[in-house]
Formats: C-alpha cells, sequence, structure tokens
C-alpha cells in the first residue's frame, strides 16, 4: 500500500480504521437466505488486522434478522459496542453482525464469515464469483507465472519434486510459492489428507502429508497442497503442487533458497 495511493482513495478514522468505497455488487448469504445484496459495499481495514472486511449500508442488509446482541463480545471490532445476533432459519448467531464506533461508518454494518472466525454468514459473492475467508484487497496483487526456472524441493535431504516448469505464483506480503506439476513430484511419498483451506485470491486447495512409511521425517503436516479447480485469476497453477517454503528446502537455479519466517511458520513448527 503506497502513501499515493492512500492519498488518493483510502481514508481514515480517528479509531485508526482505514475504509473506501467499493463499486462490486456483493451478496452473503446464512445457507438460502439471502442476508446482504449491497451494490454500495465499503471496504474496512481494522488497526492491526492485514485483511479487509465489509461493511454495507443499512438499506441493502436485511435488519428485519437481526437482533440486538444479547452477549456483546468485550474489545471485539475495534472498541465496537453494538453487536446484533442473526435470526436466520429458526437459528439465533450470536455477534453475527456489529457496527463500528466512528461517525463516518456509523450508518454501516459489518458481518462475520464462518470461514474466518467460524461464526456468520456463510457464502459471499462478488458479482457472480463466490469468495471466500475475506474480501479480496484491491492493494494486494497475486500473479501466477509460468518459468522455466529450475526447481528443486528436497525433504531431509531427498529431493521430493524437480521441475524446470514451474509456475511462480507471486502475492504480495508472502514468499514466492513455487508450484510444480505432478509428474515432476514424487508423490508417492506423500499421502493425501481430508485438510482443506479456502483463499479469496486462489480457491479451494486439498493437501497432502510426508508419508511416514517411506521414513521418518522432520516436516510438519499437510506441507503440500494444489488446487484442482483454481480462481480465474490464477489458472496457471491448477492441478500443481507447492510446498510450503518455511518448512522444506527449496534450490531455485542452484541457489538455496532460506527458509523464510511468516504468518504460517508457527503453525507448521
Amino acid at each position: 500500500m503506497t502513501s499515493l495511493s492512500i492519498a488518493r482513495s483510502l481514508r481514515t478514522t480517528p479509531e485508526g480504521l482505514l475504509w473506501e468505497p467499493s463499486e462490486r455488487w456483493v451478496r452473503g448469504r446464512k445457507g438460502d437466505v439471502t442476508v446482504v445484496d449491497s451494490h454500495h459495499p465499503v471496504l474496512v481495514w481494522e488497526p492491526g488486522v492485514p485483511v479487509p472486511l465489509y461493511a454495507f449500508p443499512r438499506a441493502e442488509v436485511r435488519t428485519d434478522l437481526l437482533r440486538p446482541a444479547k452477549n456483546p463480545p468485550a474489545g471485539a471490532h475495534t472498541g465496537s459496542t453494538l453487536f446484533y445476533d442473526l435470526a436466520v432459519d429458526g437459528a439465533l448467531l450470536e455477534n453475527a453482525a456489529w457496527t463500528f464506533p466512528s461517525a463516518d461508518l456509523a450508518d454501516l454494518i459489518a458481518f462475520e464469515w464462518v470461514q474466518r472466525t467460524g461464526r456468520g454468514l456463510d457464502h459471499w459473492y462478488e458479482e457472480e464469483e463466490e469468495i471466500f475467508v475475506h474480501p479480496r484487497d484491491p492493494y494486494k496483487r497475486v500473479d501466477a507465472l509460468p518459468s522455466s526456472r529450475h526447481v528443486v524441493v528436497e525433504i531431509g535431504g531427498r529431493v521430493v519434486a524437480d521441475t524446470r516448469s514451474p509456475v511462480l505464483l507471486f502475492e504480495t506480503g508472502l514468499p514466492t510459492r513455487y508450484y510444480v506439476p505432478r509428474e515432476d513430484v514424487r508423490l508417492d511419498l506423500f499421502r493425501r489428507t481430508d485438510h482443506q483451506t479456502r483463499c479469496p485470491y486462489k480457491g479451494i486447495a486439498g493437501y497432502w502429508s510426508w508419508d511416514s512409511e517411506h521414513g521418518e521425517a522432520d516436516v510438519p503436516p499437510d506441507v503440500v497442497w494444489s488446487y484442482p479447480e483454481p480462481l480465474p485469476a490464477v489458472a496457471a497453477i491448477r492441478g500443481l503442487l507447492a510446498f510450503y517454503n518455511e518448512a522444506v528446502d527449496i534450490t531455485v537455479d542452484g541457489e538455496r533458497l532460506e527458509r523464510p519466517v511468516t504468518h504460517f511458520t508457527a503453525s507448521l513448527s
């Protein structure tokens, strides 16, 4: 995020919130019930939170489904004190929505996302495309570029992938990820797991763990992943396999890369 882009479009509140209007058509559902249908969403960044969320004008929210929260959380969402429970399909979902304690945003309502916090609305759409976990940040780039670099991946000194036709995925704020064609990975050394993750930029990923039948290795579970049906913007990684740089040894064109430290590192140790 550059100072120029902030000056040009982002606005700030005394509480430290950053926000800007979005021109995307956004809908949020709980099951089959559309709770939000907005042509005037607002992107909001909370202090210390690296990803944005959406807030919506009341007129574009099913406020008839909202009830004043019975047990509002203390200190959540930049000190907001006005929370709502959501009554839908005979169930009451506590603290599913809230307003911000800022005059600039007071007439907007924000919602929790199930895939991010475990509660709230479970399906979200920008235009006709389903999105996951959180809104996509307009100041973040994700580029998937086919390459001819020579990429070698090792675990415990054993080569598990060797390719000269990777796809390099450059994502703002993260190390480069090296996606390897399946035929260039020793997938027989791994076993498929039930683990899945969702990414607002890439889609739904499936995972593999090291198979201990092939010898013990100091490697965390779910160290390999793939997007079988990635979102259109990163279609080049379809079906390819990537490894956590934080947990394996990767050599690119003869140069051994240092293992990066990211917000994934703690969960991989």
